[in-house]
């Protein structure tokens, strides 16, 4: 009897990233921090541990070191368990000297691994998504239905349309048309596949389970196909059995800078959609030997607070406060995600504060103000300095720092010095 035991995993973890630059300067998008102690790869590897699926293959090409880092240290299974997390990062090889041209090049260009797992299945999921999901049902179903592909699928708002690929499904659940992010109106009355006024159309998750000789056949017969949303779904879905699972949980497509402002901070809410707290279905990540975090004399209200802090007489609200971060007297912090640091910094006796002139420790010096902003790692900010959010829409390039959507982003290993103000009155 088939089981997730036939499933070999796949994550795309590749791209440029260009979206959420320059959170991806030096990293690839799978790598970026989330939620204070996570990375993003975290979570399609832990959804698939917790679906019972333990062979899984993570494929890289951009700015992958870190990535491949925290894998490395992270995921290692022991020598009495089958499973494992393997890199399988873009090469040159006799018969290719491209690197990945796509998501669906990328697996082509990994079939020799995929056939010798000998797993009849392969699933297909994306690196830079946050939800919680169990494979198990979506695999039963893909069975119950013979399927060749099932893909999974989520109610869309006319609203959204445009930003997804939307699936035409019929009665018995088989997927017979697809349009890419449709605009139009005529294409999106064509394509509405729910009863649902609120969210009419059916949006793929760009979760792909295959048939494994299905797959193979799809690429090796269409070399020009390059994506797996643009090309092999479209042509498939003409040409052999594909169905539409439905998943009505929460599902975050982290590929902008909005988009990982926002649901970070949703994360801060006691009603937050994303569940961490869930023993069954526990988020792995790489394991720290931190201390709890000190707070002293501080107000915090809605504040995700991860381990290894030093806070000091300082108002924090609606923020996320990252792995040893070290924020000082006076300091105000709103609607912030605050990535954290990579290390202590030991000076004179004192991992806060150096007698050396001029000397910005690491993390927020005191009387800071900062709203409205994202401090990705190691970040030093001096003494009163004032981060203000721009109007949304905004977009600048200034010299210590980025605006995307009205969102001030201070790069990892950024200096600001004491005094600086950033925000539309102060640049």
């Amino acid at each position: 009897m088939a089981s997730t035991n036939d499933v070999l995993a796949i994550v795309l973890g590749g791209g440029r990233g260009t979206r959420l630059y320059p959170l991806t300067a030096v990293r690839s998008k799978p790598a970026v921090p989330i939620a204070g102690k996570y990375r993003l790869i975290d979570i399609p590897i832990s959804n698939c541990i917790n679906s019972g699926i333990f062979r899984i293959a993570v494929l890289t090409q951009f700015n992958s070191v870190s990535l491949h880092r925290h894998i490395t240290n992270t995921y290692v299974f022991d020598s009495f368990h089958t499973g494992w997390v393997q890199i399988w990062a873009a090469e040159q090889t006799i018969s290719s000297a491209a690197w990945y041209q796509g998501t669906a090049d990328a697996v082509r260009k990994q079939l020799f691994e995929i056939r010798s797992t000998r797993a009849p299945y392969v699933l297909i999921l994306a690196g830079d998504h946050l939800y919680t999901m169990d494979f198990k049902p979506m695999f039963d179903f893909h069975i119950q239905n013979k399927a060749d592909i099932t893909v999974a699928v989520q109610p869309v708002a006319r609203s959204d349309a445009g930003r997804f690929g939307i699936l035409k499904r019929n009665s018995d659940r088989r997927l017979t048309n697809f349009a890419e992010k449709p605009k139009d109106p005529q294409v999106l009355a064509e394509m509405m596949s729910s009863e649902d006024p609120q969210k009419p159309f059916l949006g793929s998750m760009g979760i792909y389970l295959f048939n494994t000789k299905t797959l193979v056949e799809m690429l090796e017969s269409n070399l020009g196909f390059d994506d797996f949303g643009g090309d092999v779904i479209p042509h498939a879905i003409q040409n052999a059995n594909v169905f539409g699972y439905d998943f009505e949980g929460y599902w975050e497509d982290i590929g902008t800078i909005r988009s990982f402002y926002d649901t970070n901070l949703a994360l801060t809410m006691p009603d937050s959609p994303f569940n961490m707290y869930d023993s069954t279905r526990p988020i792995y990540s790489h394991g720290r030997y931190l201390p709890g975090s000190i707070v002293q004399n501080s107000l915090l209200e809605n504040v995700l607070l991860a381990e290894g802090c030093r806070i000091n007489l300082a108002e924090i609200r609606h923020s996320i406060i990252g792995l040893r971060s070290i924020i000082q007297s006076g300091v105000k912090i709103t609607d912030t995600v605050m990535m954290g640091a990579d290390y202590y910094v030991k000076k004179a006796g004192s991992d806060t504060i150096s007698p050396e002139p001029g000397f910005i420790p690491l993390g927020i010096g005191k009387n800071s103000q900062i709203g409205g902003a994202i401090l990705d790692k190691n970040v030093q900010i001096g003494e009163n300095v004032i981060i203000q959010p721009y109007p949304r829409g905004t977009e600048l390039d200034l010299p210590l720092c980025v605006v995307r959507d009205g969102i001030v982003v201070i790069a990892k290993n950024t200096v600001i010095p004491d005094g600086t103000v950033i925000g539309p009155e102060g640049s």
